[in-house]
């Protein structure tokens, strides 16, 4: 299918279009910077700049079978300021009209629609059994989703013909992104708890079953709405149990409401609401769930992070086969090329004259400005195919450095895993966890910047 997608550099976005490539669809993306997707998306597209303050190219519609539309300003990363409000309301509203009126104009052939929506829709309603027969609730975000799915009537009845399935989204857990990841600092240091008294149900889906069931909704369901949320919702006491029982941390008292509302503003209202959500309509439709139960989710999500280990995923897609890129990331001098200036990183010498499983490489580099050595052994030397590099001798008290070479979609997707742990265990984390989170993101920012102008297109 050809189709097109807008949220693509998003959360689920980016595993939507992963999977649609695997499976040889095209991709055609509305995206805000065209550049910048070019170096975020990990899979092959067409992209179109775009975003709800204007029309949608006609161009981007050509030849479309359909469409699906997650596009949205995020709800819960910031406070929410009146300017915050607008974006999260007119970017879905303002958006989804503009995208209906581009589809109806120049989208003939589009024959399914699928709508990313949230289970925001329903509210704060404390022990009461939904789904998506359920009425909706109140407030400012129920106001919103409202709002933002009346645009679809337009197309419904324009388009009789059109299949539109309607995903209301609850919160997603995923390692590197979204809310359990703006949590983990907290929890990592054993400094956090439930929030109020816990007793508040979070309709929530693990990343992988929500892009599965978007697909889903892309093949197989029918009009109409699906839940987005996993089959045992779970309150936020026993989200706060499960999430410390996978990190193999302790739990700490509990925030009060009175906190949360000075540290968060009107957006704790998110925080707190209860909505007990159940995917009635989702297992009708026939979708299976792989995660049932938020143990289950968070033990695959979090058991690799025990310990004080930080682990983090870097992916993107190079329009080449991995036998023309390899030769480049297997020569260690050309880690120089792709290494940010401020690290001062400098290749010294390695054991062998081919690098190889065993091969030894010191380095020079400087860390917040003091000079360092650092040894690699590489551990695992499989050509074309991938490669692991392992902290020899360094600053840290673990760094094991996976790079992966995939076949997608007539190119290579390189995927980076990093596993590293900081020394000192608490202290370290608390003294220097968050700046060196933020300087190994500009180190692969850099890095992604630098193989985009070697390897792109």
């Amino acid at each position: 299918m050809h189709i097109l997608l807008t949220g693509a550099t998003g959360l689920i976005g980016r595993e939507i279009g992963k999977a649609l490539a695997a499976r040889g669809d095209t991709l055609v993306c509305l995206v805000r910077d065209t550049a910048s997707a070019r170096r975020r998306l990990p899979f092959p597209a067409t992209c179109h700049a775009w975003d709800h303050a204007r029309e949608v190219p006609a161009a981007a519609l050509q030849g479309v079978d359909a469409v699906v539309h997650l596009a949205g300003e995020p709800v819960a990363d910031t406070r929410w300021s009146a300017r915050k409000k607008a974006l999260i309301r007119d970017t879905r509203v303002l958006g989804t009209r503009r995208l209906v009126r581009a589809v109806l104009a120049h989208g003939g052939a589009v024959q399914t629609f699928v709508h990313g929506s949230a289970s925001g829709f329903h509210g704060d309603r404390g022990d009461e059994l939904l789904d998506a027969r359920s009425a909706p609730g109140s407030g400012y975000l129920t106001d919103v989703v409202r709002a933002w799915e009346a645009e679809l009537r337009p197309l419904a009845e324009a388009r009789p013909d059109l299949r539109l399935p309607v995903v209301r989204t609850g919160v997603v857990l995923a390692r590197d992104g979204g809310a359990l990841a703006e949590m983990l600092p907290l929890f990592r240091l054993s400094a956090a708890g439930r929030l109020g008294d816990g007793a508040q149900w979070l309709p929530w889906i693990h990343l992988d079953d929500i892009a599965r069931l978007f697909l889903h909704a892309l093949d197989r369901a029918g009009s109409g709405m699906l839940e987005g949320v996993a089959p045992q919702p779970a309150t936020n006491r026993q989200f706060t149990s499960a999430l410390c029982g996978a990190l193999g941390v302790r739990e700490n008292l509990p925030v009060p409401r009175a906190a949360l509302h000075t540290l968060y503003g009107e957006r704790a209202a998110v925080v707190l609401a209860s909505t007990r959500l159940l995917p009635t309509a989702t297992q009708a439709s026939g979708f299976v769930f792989d995660f049932e139960t938020v143990e289950h989710a968070l033990d695959d999500l979090l058991t690799p992070l025990r310990d004080g280990v930080h682990q983090r995923v870097w992916e993107q897609w190079m329009p080449h086969a991995a036998e023309v890129v390899w030769p480049f990331f297997g020569d260690a001098r050309n880690l120089e090329a792709i290494t940010p200036p401020f690290l001062g990183f400098e290749v010294l010498r390695q054991s062998t004259p081919e690098i190889g499983a065993g091969t030894l490489i010191d380095y020079r580099l400087k860390l917040n400005g003091v000079p360092l050595r650092w040894q690699t052994r590489i551990e695992t030397w499989e050509p074309s195919r991938r490669f692991v590099d392992l902290q020899a001798r360094g600053p840290y008290a673990l760094w094991h450095h996976t790079h992966d070479f995939l076949p997608l979609a007539g190119g290579t997707l390189m995927r980076d895993t990093v596993r590293y742990k900081l020394p000192a265990g608490w202290l370290g984390q608390l003294a220097g966890g968050s700046k060196v989170t933020a300087d190994v993101e500009r180190i692969f920012e850099y890095r992604a910047r630098k193989v985009d102008e070697r390897f792109g297109t």
